[in-house]
């Protein structure tokens, strides 16, 4: 099983990445750190990381999903207006593989017009909430929801939610 680990070029929360990593260590998942900046990635904390793979060029089928990474480098960037990776997005999702997002980062899956009839977890971000409503997601008071193939997370305690993202996948 091998991921995409999707974050802003900065101001990405940096213990969502440390949770993922972790996790995906553990259970032997294989993935790949992606941004649309080829220069280090610096996160809110001070993290540094070298993306492996360039979002403009990620070919979805050497994945069997993608994980975006939450943090105010989404607002910073406006990720949710990012062509390429909304696009990147769709790619994904025709080919039902696995799309999770965490907070904030939950709006740039809700702007890629794949939620129509989805249960969406609404981070407390009045434009995530908007956004979701727009394209037709189904608001969800849960701290992690999984609809198909989306998977949405909110809240501070991420090992829980990527544990039950881990086993809804199969991988553990």
């Amino acid at each position: 099983m091998r991921f995409l680990v999707f974050i802003a070029p900065n101001n990405f929360r940096d213990e969502t990445v440390s949770t993922i990593k972790m996790f995906f260590e553990r259970w032997g998942i294989d993935y790949d750190i992606s941004s649309y900046s080829k220069k280090e990635c610096v996160g809110a904390h001070g993290a540094v990381y070298s993306p492996s793979v360039n979002t403009n060029v990620a070919a979805v089928g050497n994945y069997d999903g993608i994980v975006l990474v939450d943090g105010n480098g989404i607002e910073d960037y406006k990720l949710y207006e990012y062509r390429p990776l909304l696009d990147l997005l769709l790619q994904f999702n025709s080919q039902n593989k696995i799309i999770g997002a965490v907070n904030n980062a939950i709006k740039v899956v809700a702007r890629a017009n794949i939620i129509n009839g989805k249960k969406m977890v609404v981070p407390d971000d009045v434009e995530t909430k908007r956004a979701i409503l727009l394209f037709h997601g189904v608001p969800s008071d849960k701290n992690v929801e999984i609809s198909g193939n989306i998977a949405t997370m909110k809240g501070s305690s991420l090992e829980t939610q990527v544990h039950e993202l881990l086993q809804h996948i199969g991988a553990i």
